[in-house]
């Protein structure tokens, strides 16, 4: 008797649309959020690529190909080397972050990963972060995190094509 796979296969037709529908065709006020969090980290007092780089990491660490690929590309229109880009992953000991940057990726981090000796941001890294960034942008950045974060379920439960634009992406 031939044993059989329990798990299931990804036929090539299934990689080549998302599981879900448009989200905002159905939930339009999700255009309306997402506009908003745009606006408010806008405000110039964090750098683009700042903010861009935070957005990059975040999708690294949550291990989603959609948002990896949609920031990288982001920031390299925005005139982002290609060592910097892909030094985000490592960045601890990449030479090519400022203090300011090293010090929102170590936040955007703490946020996203679990730490088992204790609360994610510690008092020495918020001191280290208000080092960089007063406190109209320290919120600005927290902003940012909680702006990817509010596409993170999306990415990772409708899977939207990487590389494809928003508009193409869902089924």
């Amino acid at each position: 008797m031939e044993a059989r796979s329990t798990t299931t296969e990804t036929t090539a037709e299934e990689t080549l649309r998302s599981r879900l529908p448009n989200p905002v065709e159905l939930v339009p006020e999700i255009e309306d959020v997402a506009g908003l969090l745009y606006k408010a980290i806008g405000n110039r007092t964090v750098p683009q690529a700042t903010i861009g780089l935070v957005h990059l990491r975040a999708g690294q660490i949550v291990g989603n190909t959609y948002l990896t690929i949609m920031h990288s590309d982001l920031l390299r229109k925005g005139g982002e080397s290609e060592e910097r880009i892909a030094a985000v992953a490592s960045w601890r000991d990449a030479p090519y972050f400022t203090g300011a940057e090293r010090a929102a990726l170590a936040l955007v981090e703490a946020v996203l990963q679990p730490n088992p000796d204790g609360e994610r941001v510690s008092d020495a890294l918020f001191a280290e972060v208000s080092e960089h960034y007063d406190t109209k942008a320290l919120i600005t950045l927290t902003v940012a995190i909680g702006q990817v974060n509010f596409f993170i379920p999306l990415a990772l439960i409708g899977k939207p094509l990487p590389g494809t634009s928003p508009v193409e992406q869902w089924t």
